[in-house]
């Protein structure tokens, strides 16, 4: 009987022991109150009842627009006398890129002089015929062959001058000019000073694009491609500008899977104000995908991290503030959605909330 009875006396004490314990740190977090140097720095938002949005986040390329680029290819071949741009030069509609000495051109000038001589003795023979025609000295088909002639005559001229035209235009002697079909920036240069361009070069001098829009090629995985809809918005970041982003829009989707990424590929079209996006850089697009069904919502910084649980802390006042463990159903890259640990209305720390957290577990 002494042994029960000295058995219940000790767990009486040791239930005393721990909820005087508990008493004690209950206490002291009630007791807790937050700084006036710490005050003026905290924020509380509160928790509500909000559309569930998921980010879906996709990397890719800065590319030229496409619809924007030029391949300027020589049109002849010769020696490259002169180039006037280098790579990332801006240059305006009809501004000469390079020189070309080239036989090609010399041969066409003494074509059209040849076709022009060849139109004014044309000319001059329709006009003689004329006269004897109408003087009855010279018969109808005789002055009709004059007269085709003369229209043959015009016709080699204007076909000359237009092949003239294509190799910079009459008076350029030996030199073929190229010139810049559109205003933009040079992004490609295939060409030097004394290079000799031959008939069989398939290789195109240079690649002007405007640059005013560019796109993003971007990835998306099998298992995202279902989510990826034409003429959604997306928001694009790079390395070098990190904290600027660039809004555009999904503008076409491949229908097919590369064989070695297994991925599927999305053009993403976008302005490009101050020029500030290269084709090349890397680049980052975020999709918020939106759905129908809404959730208690709270701010993603709002919540902590600790001993492998999810916890917010709820603000009554700068006095009464309570750790909650929460539930959380998702989250994106601004908002969590939870299933229990905070109401609808309760207001919920988003600022410095690890400091105050700290000092309350202490």
């Amino acid at each position: 009987m002494k042994n029960v009875l000295l058995i219940i006396a000790t767990l009486f004490l040791l239930t005393n022991c721990t909820q005087k314990k508990e008493n004690t740190a209950k206490s002291n977090a009630s007791h807790f109150c937050i700084p006036d140097s710490l005050m003026s720095q905290v924020k509380t938002e509160d928790a509500s009842l909000q559309q569930v949005y998921s980010d879906l986040k996709l990397t890719g390329q800065v590319t030229f627009d496409q619809d924007k680029v030029v391949h300027i290819y020589p049109m002849v071949s010769g020696i490259v006398e002169e180039v006037k741009v280098t790579l990332g030069t801006f240059v305006k509609k009809g501004q000469v890129l390079a020189v070309i000495r080239s036989s090609e051109v010399a041969n066409t000038q003494n074509d059209l002089i040849s076709a022009r001589s060849n139109l004014a003795i044309a000319q001059k023979n329709y006009e003689a015929n004329a006269d004897m025609y109408k003087s009855g000295i010279l018969s109808e088909r005789e002055f009709l062959t004059s007269q085709k002639e003369l229209e043959k005559a015009k016709s080699e001229v204007s076909r000359v001058r237009t092949a003239s035209s294509i190799y910079g235009g009459s008076g350029s002697g030996m030199k073929y000019v190229v010139r810049a079909p559109i205003s933009g920036f040079v992004v490609e240069k295939f060409v030097n000073a004394n290079m000799q361009i031959r008939p069989d070069n398939s290789t195109n001098l240079f690649t002007i694009s405007d640059l005013k829009k560019v796109w993003v090629v971007a990835n998306v995985y099998e298992s995202d491609i279902a989510t990826v809809r034409e003429n959604e918005t997306a928001e694009v970041t790079t390395l070098s500008y990190p904290d600027k982003r660039f809004q555009g829009h999904i503008d076409k989707i491949y229908d097919m899977l590369d064989p070695d990424t297994k991925t599927m590929k999305v053009k993403i079209q976008l302005d490009n104000p101050g020029y500030l996006l290269k084709p090349e850089m890397f680049a980052t697009a975020l999709l918020h995908h939106t759905s129908s069904d809404k959730m208690l919502a709270i701010p993603a910084n709002a919540v902590i991290f600790d001993k492998n649980q999810y916890w917010v802390l709820v603000y009554h006042n700068r006095c009464n503030i309570e750790i909650r463990k929460v539930d959380i159903a998702s989250s994106n890259s601004e908002t969590s959605y939870i299933h229990s640990g905070v109401k609808d209305g309760e207001k919920v720390v988003t600022n410095n909330q690890l400091l105050i957290y700290n000092a309350i577990s202490q």
